[in-house]
């Protein structure tokens, strides 16, 4: 007894009863030991010299010297063994041999890219998501990457903004689960293993609500709304321990988050304590000038710091600034311990201290180079992130004994494009990417013959190649028709105003359908695009994102068959940009369309439908399901009991298949106004041809609760629709009372 006595006493003081320091004592002996320049040296990051994510403001030759001297605490885009093992070299001549953080952009792959991060959500399958991470981190660590600023869990609800391609789409709850899903992918068994990398929460907060879908532009909105829409993905990944978060260029009613008080110090560190550490986006702390909320980097530093950001990246203010303000007395030397302790903590919990140089090893790194299990993975990953969104006389899937096959449109030979934008390039991209052309040739019998025209460029008005496309067409028995937007057209500074086809894509589309020929279109893009003619006018239409090192396999696993497309969309497709922002979760209003032909006085445009082209959550197969009505444990409730859910699904086509069932809610009557739908769950279960299986959901009374206009986080008693469907339109309806 006196020896358990003994042990608590002196764990409450933090010591280790094995005679080892804990992190916290370590990190602590450290900084006693820093002078104030050591402690913000930890606060820099800088970018290597060959390649910039980023408007770069470092001169290479200072900065080699800043990183022997200490006052550099993390480089970005520095990969490989010999480069990261390089600049770690440097960073160990220092007086206090503080090792350097390298991290990297991998956002949706490494060495083996994998769908852009829309087109993974379009999967919806959280296992292979965090599969796909868990192989980009073993391949990224390999290399001697320790930090990657993934997930992006920014909810969008405008195409027009680029980086919807780098998120989860425009569903709060999916976006978290997903968000939830990469960060167990990242960090696999725990910061410290050689093959998990931290992960990183962007971008806090708000940034997928940027005024007119204008990159880094203003986010003006309620806390209510910020609080309910926006920040629950963040707080999901606080509380599952993501190793840091980065700032939004934006800013928020006024105030830029990489200075925001109200989000950093009370709501991250403070309300959900979080213990990691907060990293600017690139610039970010500088171009507070701009914004015209500080009136130079000496005055932005110190509105950075005291509000919670603990890391500049690449705005050079911090190094500069930061010592003659604690000098001066405007910012106390507490802030910048405390930024730096959580910068130390990570190092040691990744091991660094121990071993500098233990995540950059020549045989890992050559062993990931050409991972054929990696490839394989990502093969299947693509296939199952297609949406297959028309199908007329079930013209897909084809018959691999087709005669003459004619692919054309600017993408069929294209190599790095199929990476997306936000890839990390390598040398021999153009050796190791399958194209369209060859993953749909390699599945064609040897009698059948494939001919491919280019047809158009992706983004100009040169339609000198229209003839060739056009007599090919006509030798074919079907076509393909490759078209959408370039790689680089999506993705950070990409926002578009016009989000139809680029140049002159759809002159072409036109002229091939009227060769008569049947014609399946598969449309690139890192976003939702405007298609309205080919959606009426081409019978079979498959949306195939960019996918990666194994796209071509992947778009011919599902054009022939191998695989039956179970994609559903993550983002409401919508049928013109005067109709943005579109999305299946909103308000009723006091006068509601109730369909789209009475426009007259209710909530709806005179010259367009209200609803969108293609709903959120829509995407078809090869097979058939039907659903049974769906049964409830009661329609009467009271207080924390739990409401169980279960429908019957029937495979009733001629394939095997996976469909992924949805559950929704609607609260009627709310203390502030609540939406026609919120998704509560979803499962992807896989059925084979003539099997049923059933599926069961629970609700208790914590998926009822929101935000009131107070900011209280609860539910109320009243009448509930409970939903069940195929997709956020098709859906069928039972109400339930419940009660506190």
């Amino acid at each position: 007894m006196k020896k358990a006595y003994f042990f608590l006493a002196i764990t409450a003081f933090g010591i280790n009863v094995f005679g080892q320091k804990t992190i916290d004592q370590k990190v602590s002996e450290l900084l006693s030991k820093m002078t104030l320049e050591e402690k913000v040296g930890q606060l820099v990051q800088y970018s290597g010299f060959e390649y910039a994510t980023g408007p770069q403001n470092s001169n290479s030759a200072t900065v080699l010297e800043e990183i022997k001297k200490g006052k550099v605490g993390s480089m970005l885009n520095v990969t490989g063994v010999e480069e990261t093992k390089n600049f770690q070299k440097l960073a160990l001549q220092s007086r206090l041999k503080i090792p350097l953080l390298f991290g990297q952009d991998v956002i949706h792959g490494f060495r083996t890219t994998f769908p852009i991060n829309l087109g993974q959500a379009a999967s919806w399958d959280l296992a292979l998501i965090e599969k796909s991470e868990r192989i980009a981190a073993t391949e990224a660590s390999a290399y001697g990457i320790h930090w990657t600023f993934a997930p992006m869990v920014d909810i969008a609800r405008d195409p027009r903004w680029g980086r919807v391609m780098e998120g989860s789409g425009e569903d709060t709850y999916l976006g978290t689960q997903i968000g939830l899903a990469r960060i167990r992918g990242f960090q696999g068994k725990g910061l410290g293993n050689i093959d998990a990398i931290m992960a990183c929460a962007k971008h806090f907060a708000a940034y997928g609500a940027a005024v007119g879908g204008r990159d880094y532009n203003s986010v003006d909105m309620s806390l209510r709304q910020l609080h309910e829409i926006y920040l629950p993905p963040f707080k999901a990944a606080a509380e599952a321990g993501v190793a840091t978060f980065m700032n939004s260029f934006n800013d928020i009613n006024g105030i830029p988050a990489t200075a925001n008080k109200y989000i950093l110090r009370d709501l991250l560190k403070g309300k959900w304590n979080y213990k990691g550490f907060v990293v600017s986006d690139w610039g970010s702390v500088g171009e507070m000038v701009p914004h015209g909320y500080a009136k130079n980097n000496k005055e932005a530093a110190e509105k950075a710091i005291l509000a919670g950001s603990d890391m500049d990246m690449e705005s050079r203010a911090y190094m500069a600034e930061l010592p003659k303000l604690v000098q001066e007395g405007k910012v106390d030397s507490k802030f910048i311990d405390d930024a730096a302790r959580r910068i130390l903590v990570k190092k040691f919990e990744m091991g660094l201290f121990d071993d500098p140089y233990r995540f950059s090893n020549e045989k890992r790194q050559k062993e990931q180079e050409n991972n054929q299990e990696n490839r394989k993975f990502a093969r299947e990953f693509g296939s199952k992130s297609i949406v297959l969104l028309k199908n007329e006389k079930n013209l897909l899937p084809l018959s691999k004994s087709t005669k003459t096959v004619a692919l054309i449109g600017p993408f069929g030979k294209e190599t790095t494009a199929n990476h997306g934008f936000w890839s990390v390039a390598f040398k021999d991209d153009n050796q190791r990417i399958v194209t369209q052309f060859d993953g749909i040739k390699n599945q064609l019998d040897k009698n059948s013959i494939l001919l491919y025209a280019k047809g158009a460029n992706v983004d100009d008005q040169d339609k000198s190649m229209f003839a060739e496309a056009i007599e090919t067409a006509k030798k074919a028995d079907v076509v393909i028709m490759t078209l959408g937007e370039g790689h680089a057209m999506s993705g950070e500074a990409k926002s578009r105003s016009n989000i139809h086809f680029s140049g002159v894509q759809e002159d072409l589309l036109k002229e091939i359908a009227k060769t008569g020929k049947p014609i399946v279109l598969m449309i690139n893009a890192g976003r939702p695009l405007v298609f309205d003619w080919a959606t009426d006018n081409i019978p079979a239409i498959m949306y195939t994102w960019w996918l990666g090192t194994e796209a071509g396999n992947s778009i011919a696993d599902v054009l022939f068959g191998i695989v039956n497309p179970s994609g559903k969309l993550p983002m409401s497709f919508p049928r013109t940009e005067g109709q943005i922002p579109v999305y299946y979760n909103h308000y009723n209003t006091g006068r509601p369309a109730k369909n789209n032909t009475d426009r007259n006085y209710v909530s709806a445009y005179i010259d367009l439908d209200n609803d969108p082209k293609f709903p959120f959550r829509y995407g078809l197969s090869y097979t058939k399901f039907k659903y049974s009505e769906m049964k409830l444990s009661s329609t009467n409730l009271k207080g924390n009991q739990t409401l169980n859910i279960s429908v019957n699904i029937t495979n009733t086509g001629n394939y095997d298949g996976e469909e992924v069932v949805q559950l929704y809610i609607r609260d009627l009557v709310g203390k502030v106004v609540r939406p026609v739908k919120e998704l509560k769950g979803f499962q992807k279960v896989f059925i084979k041809k003539g099997e049923n299986k059933t599926v069961n959901f629970t609700l208790t009374p914590e998926n009822l609760k929101f935000y009131d206009d107070e900011l209280n986080f609860d539910w109320e008693s009243g009448e509930f629709d409970i939903m069940i469907g195929t997709d956020s339109q098709n859906v069928q309806t039972k109400r339930v009372n419940w009660l506190k």
